[in-house]
């Protein structure tokens, strides 16, 4: 067990200490039952990137792996770059969330962001749009990848 995995957490929505945010929950991943921590702040407006390219970046469920596709391509995702720049408490470990992760967040924090702006999310639609969150109705949307959207970069571990 590391450091991490001994502490308790605190109320879903309530900021973790040491931990770079705001505590979301448990999360099942690929790699086990995770904590996820989305960022106390939003990193700017930025733009999905890559217009008319389709990557394999279309995971619902785990933005972790759809930003490291993004970010391979060197270059050419901004909001993904924003999210992986982030750093917090130490931790340097964030990333863009899939819409999966975002609705999640929606469902059981959602008065930690914005309603008056959309927030973009590390899935793909398809070559030219990509999936984004609208936290005043709760809403999954896809739209152009062009347009700039709110970034909120997220974090896990395993429990």
């Amino acid at each position: 067990m590391n450091a991490e995995q001994s502490i308790q957490p605190p109320a879903i929505g309530d900021i973790w200490p040491g931990q770079g945010g705001i505590y979301g929950g448990l999360r099942q991943y690929p790699e086990g039952l995770c904590h996820v921590i989305f960022a106390a702040e939003d990193v700017g407006r930025h733009a999905y990137g890559d217009y008319g390219v389709s990557t394999k970046a279309t995971s619902r469920t785990d933005g972790r792996a759809n930003t490291a596709i993004l970010i391979a391509r060197k270059g050419k995702h901004p909001a993904a770059i924003a999210a992986v720049a982030y750093t917090a408490d130490g931790h340097a470990d964030f990333y863009l969330p899939a819409i999966g992760e975002l609705h999640h967040v929606w469902q059981y924090a959602p008065e930690s962001f914005a309603t008056n702006w959309y927030y973009i999310s590390s899935s793909q639609y398809s070559a030219d749009i990509a999936y984004y969150m609208d936290f005043g109705v709760g809403w999954l949307f896809y739209g152009v990848k062009l347009y700039e959207r709110v970034v909120r970069p997220v974090r896990r571990f395993l429990q």
